[in-house]
C-alpha cells in the first residue's frame, strides 16, 4: 500500500476559497477511486493561503483484474440454426475473442449475445498520472483568472505541483499553465522578503512534518485552533475579553499559514467613538481583533471604560519580521481608518437624527412600494395597530405609544447618514447613538435598535416591548408591502429575505409570551394596502390568503426548530384545515406543541393519545360537530342502559370547563383529566357493564356516539391526536 501527495502551489488566495476548494477536491478524489475500484480510502486535506493538498493513504499498487461483461446484437441475428452469422463474427473479432467465446443470455428485451473481455488492472501510477491535471482543472469557484499565455483557469496562478507516491514521483504536468508546471518533490516555505526557499518533501507521510518543521500549519482545523488559542491567551493576559466572531476567524484561519500575533494599541482620543464604531473599523477594514474591558452599552456615546485601548492581529511568523516595525505599521493604519469613523461619526452628529428625515424622500424602497419616507409611515401606522392589538389580547401590558410613534417615525433615519452608508451592518445602531445625541428619550432609542432583530437565525431577539412592537410592524409591513407587488420566497430565491422575516415574527412572538391575532392585523393591513398601492393591481383577500399560507409554514418550520417531532407538529398545527385559525394565536400553537413533546419526553403522552385515539376512531361514525365539547348539549343521559355511561359523562362534565382553556396549565390539567378516563375507558368498551356503542336503536347509538365525539372535541383543543404516531 501507498501513499499519495497532492500539492497545488499558489499565490496567495482569496480567504473563501480555501475552504471551498478544499471541499471539492476530497470528493474529485473519491470519486476517481470509486470508477478504478480501489475501496474506500482514508483522505486528509490541507489548505493554507498559498496551498492545498491532500494526502490519500493506503492506494494499492496497481487495480485488480476484472472482466468486462459486453453486450452484442440479438441472438437471433448473432445465430442462425445453430451457425454464427456476420453480426457474431464481427462482434467477436471487435473484442479479439473467437466466436466459441460468445454467451447468449436472457434479458428483459429477450436473448443477447455477450462478451466477457478481460480487462487487466492498470499501475496506479499511470492513473493518477492522468487524473491529476482533471481533478485540479475541476476545482470551481468565484472570479476564476487565467494568467500569462496559458488557458488555465483558477482562483490565483499556479507556481509548483508536488505529486508523490510515496517516495516516487509522479511525471505529471499542467500543460495549460503559463509557464508549464511540472511535478517536483519539493514545496516551498514562508517568504523570506521577495524570496521563498524550496522545502524538501522526502516521503508523502513526511508532508506535515516537513511543513511544520518550517513554521507552516498546513492543516485548517489545527490553524484556526491554534489562532483561537493565541487570541484568546493574550486578552487573557491583558485582562480584556476578545470580539473574535466565527466569521472573523475564519477569514484569519485562511489569511496566514504561519500564524503569529501582534498587540497594537490604539491612541486614547479615539475612545470618544462608539466602541460599535472602533470595533466595526477593526473588522471589517483590517480583520483586526477588538478587546472589551466590559460589555458595550448598546446606547453609550462614548467607548471609555469599554473598549480596551490594545487590539491584536494575526500575521504571518516570518523569521525576518520585525515585529516592532509591523506593529507600528498596523497602528499607523488602523488610525487613519479611525480617523475617518470619527469624521463620519462627527458629520452625522452635526443635526438632529429628525432632520435626516427628508432625505429618506430620495431613496426609492422597492419598485412600487415608494421611497423609504413612504415606508416609514407605513411602518408608523402599522406600529399602533399592533400595540392596540396587543394591547387588547395582553391586558396587562403597558406601552408607551408616544414614545413608540416617535421610534417609529426615526427607526429608518440612519440609513442616510455616513456612518451607515460606510458600515451598513450598523443600521439601528447608529440610530440608537444619533436618537441620544439628539436628546431623544432612551425608550425611543432602544427600540430603534432592537427593531432589526433578530437579523438572523442566531440573533438574540428584541428585550425591550417598544423594541418588539417595532420589530413586529416592520415585519408586517415588509411581508404586506413585498407580498403585495406579487414577489413571493421560491426556491433558493428570497431577496427581501421573507422567510427570515416571518421567522423573526413568530420567534418575538413565542420568545416573549405574547398573544396577538395575525389574521386580522393582516386583514386589515392588506385592506389598507389596496390604497397605500393604488398604482398595483392588490386583491386583498388573495393578498392575505397567500400571506397566511406563507406564515402557516413558517409556524411549522418554527416548531421544527424548537424540536418538535413531525407527528406533533401535525398535530398541532392541524387543528383546523385554514391556516387562518393557526395565526389567530400562534404562541398558543407553540404552547400546545411543546407540553405534548414534553409528555412525550417523558413517557406520558402514550396512555393519552391511546385513550383519545381509541374515542376518535368510533366517534368518526357519528355526526357530532368538532366544536360540541359539553356534553349536556348532546348527550341525554335518560338513554344510559350501564352506570360506566354514566361515570364517562361525569368524567367529561368536569373536563368541559378545560376545554375553554387557552393556557398551559389549562391544558396539562385537560391532558392529565383525558388520561384519567383510561379505566373508565376500559370499562366502557370491555368491562363488566360494557356496552356496545353501534346499538341497533338510532338514538342510543347516536347518543353513545356522542359521548365519544365529546372525548375526541375536547381534545382536539390541544391537538388532533389521530395524527400521532406509534
Amino acid at each position: 500500500m501507498a501513499s499519495l501527495l497532492l500539492e497545488i502551489g499558489t499565490e496567495e488566495l482569496p480567504p473563501a476559497f480555501c475552504p471551498a476548494a478544499l471541499t471539492q477536491l476530497g470528493p474529485l478524489i473519491t470519486a476517481s477511486l470509486q470508477d478504478w475500484h480501489f475501496d474506500a480510502l482514508p483522505l486528509q486535506g490541507f489548505a493554507t493561503p498559498r496551498r492545498l493538498g491532500v494526502l490519500v493513504r493506503d492506494l494499492p499498487s496497481r487495480q485488480r483484474d476484472r472482466v468486462k461483461e459486453c453486450k452484442g446484437p440479438p441472438a437471433r441475428q448473432a445465430f442462425h440454426q445453430g451457425q454464427p452469422t456476420p453480426a457474431a463474427q464481427g462482434f467477436a473479432r471487435r473484442w479479439g475473442l473467437a466466436v466459441e467465446d460468445l454467451a447468449i443470455r436472457a434479458t428483459p428485451k429477450g436473448e443477447f449475445v455477450f462478451a466477457e473481455v478481460p480487462q487487466p488492472g492498470q499501475a496506479t501510477e499511470a492513473l493518477l498520472q492522468e487524473a491529476i491535471p482533471g481533478w485540479i482543472a475541476a476545482i470551481q469557484g468565484k472570479r476564476l483568472m487565467r494568467w500569462g499565455t496559458g488557458t488555465q483557469r483558477f482562483s490565483r496562478p499556479i507556481r509548483w505541483l508536488v505529486a508523490l507516491l510515496d517516495d516516487q514521483l509522479l511525471p505529471v504536468q499542467l500543460e495549460q499553465t503559463s509557464p508549464v508546471v511540472s511535478a517536483q518533490a519539493s514545496s516551498y516555505g514562508l517568504r523570506r522578503g521577495w524570496r521563498y526557499d524550496p522545502l524538501p518533501i522526502a516521503t508523502a507521510e513526511a508532508y506535515e512534518a516537513s511543513l511544520r518543521k518550517a513554521g507552516i500549519v498546513p492543516d485548517r482545523q489545527q490553524r484556526q485552533a491554534h489562532i483561537r488559542h493565541l487570541i484568546e491567551s493574550k486578552a487573557a493576559e491583558l485582562g480584556a475579553v476578545p470580539q473574535l466572531k466565527p466569521a472573523l476567524l475564519e477569514e484569519l484561519t485562511d489569511l496566514v499559514e504561519a500564524p503569529g500575533l501582534i498587540v497594537g494599541r490604539m491612541e486614547e482620543c479615539f475612545l470618544s467613538l462608539p466602541a460599535e464604531v472602533s470595533a466595526m473599523e477593526m473588522v471589517t477594514h483590517q480583520r483586526y481583533v477588538p478587546l472589551f474591558q466590559a460589555p458595550a452599552d448598546p446606547l453609550a456615546l462614548d467607548a471609555h471604560g469599554v473598549l480596551d485601548p490594545h487590539f491584536l492581529a494575526i500575521t504571518n511568523a516570518s523569521p525576518l519580521a520585525d515585529a516592532a516595525l509591523i506593529t507600528q505599521g498596523n497602528e499607523r493604519v488602523l488610525r487613519a481608518r479611525l480617523a475617518d469613523g470619527a469624521f463620519f461619526y462627527d458629520q452625522d452628529c452635526s443635526q438632529p437624527l429628525e432632520d435626516y428625515l427628508p432625505r429618506l424622500e430620495g431613496v426609492t424602497f422597492a419598485v412600487g412600494l415608494g421611497s423609504l419616507k413612504d415606508r416609514t409611515d407605513r411602518l408608523a401606522r402599522q406600529a399602533q395597530a399592533t400595540a392596540m392589538a396587543l394591547q387588547r389580547q395582553n391586558g396587562t401590558l403597558q406601552l408607551n405609544r408616544e414614545a413608540l410613534s416617535r421610534a417609529a417615525l426615526l427607526c429608518k433615519a440612519d440609513l442616510v447618514t455616513q456612518m451607515v452608508g460606510e458600515f451598513p451592518e450598523l443600521q439601528g445602531v447608529m440610530g440608537a447613538k444619533y436618537a441620544m445625541a439628539s436628546g431623544e428619550g432612551s425608550q425611543v432609542a432602544e427600540a430603534i435598535r432592537e427593531h432589526y432583530l433578530p437579523s438572523g437565525a442566531d440573533d438574540p431577539l428584541p428585550t425591550s416591548d417598544l423594541g418588539r412592537v417595532l420589530a413586529l410592524s416592520e415585519r408586517l409591513e415588509l411581508l404586506v408591502s413585498i407580498f403585495a407587488t406579487g414577489q413571493r420566497p421560491s426556491g433558493s430565491s428570497d431577496p427581501f429575505a421573507l422567510r427570515r422575516a416571518g421567522n423573526g415574527l413568530l420567534r418575538i412572538l413565542v420568545d416573549c409570551g405574547w398573544s396577538l391575532n395575525l389574521v386580522t392585523l393582516l386583514e386589515a393591513a392588506c385592506s389598507q394596502s389596496a390604497q397605500d398601492f393604488s398604482n398595483l393591481t392588490v386583491s386583498p383577500a388573495a393578498l392575505l390568503a397567500d400571506l397566511l399560507a406563507f406564515l402557516q409554514q413558517r409556524l411549522r418550520t418554527l416548531l421544527a426548530d424548537l424540536g418538535l417531532d413531525y407527528d406533533i407538529v401535525d398535530a398541532v398545527a392541524a387543528e383546523a384545515q385554514e391556516p387562518a385559525a393557526l395565526l389567530q394565536d400562534p404562541v398558543d400553537v407553540v404552547c400546545r406543541g411543546l407540553l405534548l413533546q414534553r409528555l412525550r419526553n417523558f413517557g406520558e403522552l402514550a396512555p393519552i393519545q391511546m385513550v383519545v385515539q381509541r374515542a376518535a376512531r368510533l366517534a368518526e361514525k357519528g355526526d357530532l360537530e368538532r366544536h360540541q365539547r359539553n356534553p349536556k348539549d348532546c348527550v341525554d343521559a335518560s338513554l344510559f342502559s350501564s352506570p360506566v355511561e354514566g361515570a364517562v359523562l361525569a368524567s367529561l362534565e368536569a373536563l368541559a370547563p378545560l376545554s375553554r382553556a387557552r393556557d398551559r396549565d389549562g391544558y396539562e390539567r385537560l391532558l392529565t383529566g383525558l388520561g384519567m378516563l383510561s379505566p373508565q375507558l376500559q370499562a366502557f368498551f370491555e368491562g363488566d357493564d360494557s356496552v356496545m356503542v353501534m346499538a341497533s336503536d338510532p338514538d342510543v347509538r347516536r347518543n353513545r356516539l356522542n359521548l365519544l365525539a365529546v372525548l375526541r372535541n375536547q381534545a382536539l383543543v390541544i391537538a388532533d391526536f389521530s395524527r400521532l404516531s406509534g
